[in-house]
Order: C-alpha cells, then sequence, then structure tokens
C-alpha cells in the first residue's frame, strides 16, 4: 500500500508529480538541491492550484488540504519512511545515476523508487540501485496536471509486483498509464521528438520560417501547439538530449540531432524557461528568432 511518496527534483515535473500526488491524497515529500529551488517549487505548485480553483477544478479548500500534504525540504534522509520514491531530476544519465545511488541507503527495502526519464534506460538505471526489482520508469507527460498519459516502462529485472503497484497508483492519480519496452526514448518520445528535430531541420535547411511551421503543423496536421512551440515549451535542451539518447542508444543516422538544435542549445536559448528559443518570450507576445 502506498501512502507517502517522495519526490526528487523540484524542476517543471517533479513539482507537477507533487501536486497530482498530493491532490489525490498522498504525503509528499519533496527536495532539491538548494532551499532556492524548493521555494520556487512551492510557489509553483500553490500558483497551478490557484488557478485550478479559478477554472473551477478545485476548491479553496481542496488546495490548502493538498499543498499540507507536501512537505519540502533537503535531503534524502527525510524520504526514510516513504513508501515509493520518484526522481525527476534533470535529463542526464549522469545526474539521475548519482541521486539513485545517494537516495537508495536511506530507503526501507520495502520502497519502491521510479525514475521519470523521457528516455534513458531502465535497466542501466536499476542497475546502480540496491533495488532493481522495485525500479520502474514512470514517466509523465508536460504539464503533469493536465496531461492524462504515464508510461510505464520495465527495466529487465523489473518484478511484476512492482509494475502492478505503480500501476494501481498511476490509476489513483487519475493517470492513464501504457506500458513501454525498456528502448530508447519509449513510445511518446520515441515518435514525438523525431517529430521536433524534423521541424527544426525544416527551418535549418529554410523550407519554412518558425511561424510558417507551426502554423502548418497546427492547421495542417490539427496538432494543438506546432512543433517549434511545443519544443520551446519541453525546453531545448530536454529535446537535444532525448535525440541523443536515440542517436547513440539505436545508431541510425535518422535521430542525428540537427546543428540548429545544437546551436540553439549552446547559446542558452532553451525555450520558454530562458526567454528564448525559437520565439522570444521578453514581450507582452511570443515572437519568432527565425
Amino acid at each position: 500500500m502506498i501512502k507517502k511518496i517522495g519526490v526528487i527534483g523540484a524542476g517543471q515535473m517533479g513539482t507537477g508529480i507533487s501536486h497530482v500526488c498530493s491532490v489525490a491524497g498522498f504525503e509528499v515529500r519533496l527536495t532539491d538541491v538548494s532551499q532556492a529551488a524548493l521555494d520556487k517549487g512551492m510557489e509553483t505548485i500553490s500558483n497551478t492550484m490557484t488557478r485550478h480553483i479559478g477554472r473551477g477544478w478545485m476548491t479553496e479548500a481542496d488546495r490548502d488540504a493538498a499543498l499540507a500534504r507536501v512537505a519540502p525540504g533537503l535531503g534524502m534522509e527525510q524520504f526514510g519512511d516513504c513508501d515509493l520514491v520518484i526522481e525527476a531530476a534533470t535529463e542526464h544519465e549522469a545526474v539521475k545515476r548519482q541521486i539513485l545511488t545517494e537516495v537508495c541507503p536511506h530507503l526501507t527495502p520495502e520502497c519502491v523508487v521510479a525514475s521519470n526519464t523521457s528516455s534513458i534506460s531502465i535497466t542501466r538505471l536499476g542497475a546502480v540501485t540496491d533495488r532493481p526489482g522495485k525500479f520502474i520508469g514512470m514517466h509523465f507527460m508536460n504539464p503533469v496536471p493536465r496531461m492524462k498519459l504515464v508510461e510505464l516502462i520495465r527495466g529487465i529485472a523489473t518484478a511484476e509486483e512492482t509494475y502492478q503497484l505503480v500501476r494501481a497508483v498511476a490509476e489513483t492519480l487519475d493517470k492513464t498509464s501504457v506500458p513501454s519496452e525498456d528502448f530508447p526514448a519509449f513510445i511518446v518520445n520515441r515518435i514525438l521528438m523525431p517529430m521536433i528535430n524534423e521541424a527544426v531541420y525544416t527551418l535549418y535547411e529554410g523550407v519554412g520560417g518558425v511561424e510558417a511551421i507551426d502554423t502548418a503543423m497546427r492547421l495542417g496536421a490539427n496538432h494543438p501547439m506546432g512543433p517549434l512551440e511545443l519544443a520551446d515549451f519541453v525546453g531545448l535542451d530536454t529535446v537535444l538530449a532525448i535525440m541523443q539518447v536515440l542517436y547513440e542508444g539505436l545508431a541510425d543516422s535518422k535521430y542525428r540531432p540537427c546543428p540548429l538544435l545544437v546551436k540553439y542549445v549552446e547559446a542558452g536559448w532553451l525555450g520558454r524557461k530562458t526567454g528564448r528559443g525559437f520565439y522570444d518570450y521578453t514581450g507582452e507576445t511570443p515572437v519568432p528568432t527565425r
């Protein structure tokens, strides 16, 4: 029985996961590398819930009760009484491996560990823990409070009991789960990220400008958001990291990251979170940068 959930990372994904877990009635322990990051994360959770009140999705009492169930704190020691810990750090394998190595000694033997990785091998990540049978991929979609899907990825050592337990948690969170085999980028990003990368190539080769590409895909393919706008929302560094995992893991040239995507990331133009990507967000309305 899962009652208390630990979340490692108070960024975009970690705050969203904490949000939905607390709303569903779970006690949540949230950590990050600094108090400033935790404070910002808690502010994000509160602001999102307040917006949901305005849309009639929850009441003020619901928000206050949910926020009271989230306990932010520094250090891994606070996860000692958790039943499930979800790692939601940046999409870099070395960082995730370090976190998993650090947190496991503080957990009870029964505690299940999940990674919110969007592309990295669950088998490899599980191998650095002391509990590969109790390790699983639990990939939420962004923004977590709005998106219904959770990909569940079993590593080669993941026990069936672990899978069923985490699937039940996803149901409690009012999410729909799909099982995915442990191959680079799983299902959603195996399909989505090459499309975004191809949109960047279309821009790079001068086939169309930013606005033309996004308008074409919104109106021509009925996508709610154009691929370059979506890339800015996800974060260009995350898009690049996933494309690199695909390229290295599958050794197929069709997954080669577009040089323009690499250049934007090198420039620090990572999308909405830095105020500039394929669009400039410093004004009242986003303006294409190319």
